[in-house]
């Protein structure tokens, strides 16, 4: 009966992560022809993405082995893109935490925007779920989503410069996260982070090597951090 349940919740998670095909595939196939394009090898491309598994890091940290930035910047740049991973995965902790350590191997390396989002709207509007339940619910949604990149990334590598750069495969950066970002601003605190974290990030812009991030994302987290002290003390009074 547990089994049945596990796959019928893996079931549910694969149907839901499908239309993220939308999003996965060019911005994959994007990032295999940037890759390419920037001289690194069909072999070094993939296994970026294998190892990485990061969209929006890989992306700035190819752009600024583009400028020929530093390697401290690059991979300062790259984790400060990532840290969010740091709070999606403490969110996760109270829901998948109890899961065997293999399952929470890989868990934390297929965890990425979509699985996050998907997987926390999926757990507060199913709270009666059980911890085989959540975690197959996970596993469905990073089917459709990891696995395809890996291939997206192939192909665009295989492609290369015959798909041109104007083709537009790039919207579905910005248009990905504010699906994803959108619904979750549910919060004061949410909102506070979020806010602070895109004007800061604006506001210097003018930094070189896109320093201008890191400073935008740790404002963010100090804002939301310290708006959810605030926010908790007066529901309490």
């Amino acid at each position: 009966m547990a089994g049945g349940r596990a796959m019928s919740s893996y079931a549910r998670g694969l149907r839901d992560g499908l239309p993220f095909l939308l999003m996965v595939l060019p911005f994959g196939m994007l990032f295999g022809v940037v890759a390419t394009e920037a001289g690194l090898s069909l072999t070094e491309t993939v296994s970026f993405s294998v190892v990485v598994i990061a969209g929006a890091a890989q992306f700035t940290a190819l752009s600024l082995m583009n400028e020929h930035a530093p390697t401290a910047v690059v991979l300062a740049s790259a984790l400060a893109v990532n840290l969010r991973m740091a709070m999606y995965s403490a969110s996760l902790t109270p829901h998948l935490g109890a899961t065997p350590l293999w399952q929470r191997a890989l868990i934390s390396y297929f965890l990425v925007d979509q699985t996050y989002a998907g997987s926390m709207l999926e757990f507060e509007k199913r709270p009666n779920l059980s911890i085989s339940e959540k975690a197959a619910y996970f596993f469905g949604l990073a089917t459709p989503v990891c696995p395809p990149w890996y291939f997206a990334t192939l192909l665009g590598a295989w492609l290369g410069a015959a798909i041109p750069t104007e083709l537009g495969l790039d919207f579905a950066v910005p248009v990905a996260f504010l699906a994803m970002i959108a619904p979750m601003l549910r919060t004061p605190a949410h909102k506070v982070a979020a806010v602070t974290a895109a004007c800061f990030a604006l506001g210097f812009a003018w930094l070189p090597y896109n320093l201008g991030l890191i400073v935008g994302g740790v404002s963010g987290m100090m804002a939301g951090a310290r708006a959810e002290i605030y926010f908790e003390a007066r529901r309490k009074t």
